[in-house]
């Protein structure tokens, strides 16, 4: 029709045939001891110096194997806060489950550490998994399209922190066993 301009959406999916929740996990053997590994991922309060589009982290309580955070993330124009429910379990796990905030209905980030090679004090075994649903269409949209790097990314930059913090892995680097990823 003359005159008319079409429009078109940037995404151009139906939101009814995207799936809000996904999953990873990972099975990784690391050249780091489980106590290094866990001190790495239960240092909440240093998550803005590395980990990737956290924007900011306050502890707000701690309590033996417990502490409650809150987390600002962002990316590009999103920008959010939430507060996630953390157990520790040293040197075996770290657990967040997010308790509040209007970014998801559902995240769990497990971190789970296991003898790694036998007789090698300085490997561990990693066991990672994120599961996560955001309320809104357009931030599940926007995770579809980006999902599979964030969270490798993400992965990384503990690898990187462990590295920053205790020098090379003891073993060559080792690509993850994907487990999961939906």
């Amino acid at each position: 029709m003359a005159g008319q301009v079409q429009i078109r959406p940037f995404f151009s999916v139906p939101a009814s045939k995207i799936s809000k929740r996904r999953e990873y996990s990972e099975r990784r053997l690391l050249g780091y001891s489980m106590d290094q590994m866990y001190d790495v991922v239960s240092s909440v309060e240093d998550y803005t110096a590395f980990v990737p589009y956290c924007t900011d982290c306050t502890v707000v309580s701690r309590r033996p194997g417990h502490l409650k955070a809150r987390m600002a993330i962002g990316f590009g124009p999103v920008r959010e806060t939430y507060v996630s429910s953390v157990t520790l379990a040293r040197p075996h796990l770290v657990k967040a489950v997010c308790t509040e905030g209007r970014l998801f209905n559902h995240l769990l980030t497990v971190w789970k550490f296991a003898p790694g090679l036998a007789g090698r004090g300085q490997t561990c075994t990693l066991d990672f998994n994120v599961a996560f649903e955001f309320r809104s269409a357009i931030h599940s949209r926007l995770a579809n399209m980006f999902f599979d790097e964030i969270v490798r990314h993400m992965v990384k930059s503990f690898l990187k922190e462990a590295e920053r913090r205790y020098g090379p892995e003891s073993i060559r680097s080792q690509k993850p066993k994907i487990i999961a990823a939906s």
